[in-house]
């Protein structure tokens, strides 16, 4: 028998979510900041920027991916986490310069791992091991580099002054020009790089942030 639905059901029913919103929905994990909850977003055989839409919960197209600098490692961000006035003054405080705020998002995050994920839309649990301190427009946009728990080549790590130069390099390159466009002035600016220890402060402090992120 065919469900007939009048439409004060059908509405109800588009109001009601099928699935917990990736930011706002799901936890950063039981033993965060030491292991995270990490949604991913994009793939290195992405050729397309994906992102969160804030308001749905799906991922969305951003644009296409710019010439050929693709993203080196799995990228998505840390739920519950917000990059607001804390983050900013933490900048400020380690790079020694003015920035005024955080860029607004959650806390990004870069996976690194042996194994090829086709997709994004996944979690995944990961193991923080330092970070990029990177200015974008004058505001604080963080960058923490893990890797993914039980990963047989990098799961070895636990700080980025580990990581073979090679790797840490190719990260460099990416976030210092994914932005870029010909003949136009760079956009980022990266103020340090840090190790673990710092880059559990940094989840710890997205997460104050997101406690008291505005409505």
């Amino acid at each position: 028998m065919q469900a007939q639905f009048d439409a004060t059901q059908l509405d109800q029913m588009a109001k009601t979510p099928s699935k917990a919103h990736p930011w706002h929905g799901i936890s950063a994990g039981d033993n965060a900041p030491e292991i995270i909850t990490a949604f991913i977003e994009i793939v290195p055989t992405d050729t397309v920027k994906y992102e969160i839409d804030k308001e749905s919960g799906y991922l969305k197209i951003d644009r296409p991916q710019q010439y050929s600098n693709i993203i080196p490692a799995l990228y998505g961000f840390v739920p519950r986490t917000y990059c607001g006035d804390r983050i900013a003054q933490l900048a400020s405080e380690r790079s020694g310069r003015l920035v005024e705020m955080g860029d607004g998002d959650p806390l990004d995050i870069c996976v690194l791992t042996e194994r090829e994920i086709t997709h994004g839309d996944i979690l995944l649990q990961a193991i923080p091991i330092g970070g990029f301190r990177l200015i974008d427009k004058g505001e604080a946009d963080d960058k923490i580099i893990a890797v993914l728990k039980g990963d047989a080549m990098y799961g070895q790590y636990r700080d980025l002054s580990e990581l073979p130069e090679a790797v840490v390099k190719r990260l460099r390159h990416y976030f210092l020009t994914y932005k870029n466009l010909p003949g136009e002035p760079e956009i980022m600016e990266l103020a340090s790089i840090y190790g673990r220890d710092e880059a559990l402060e940094v989840i710890r402090t997205s997460m104050d942030d997101y406690a008291e992120m505005p409505a």
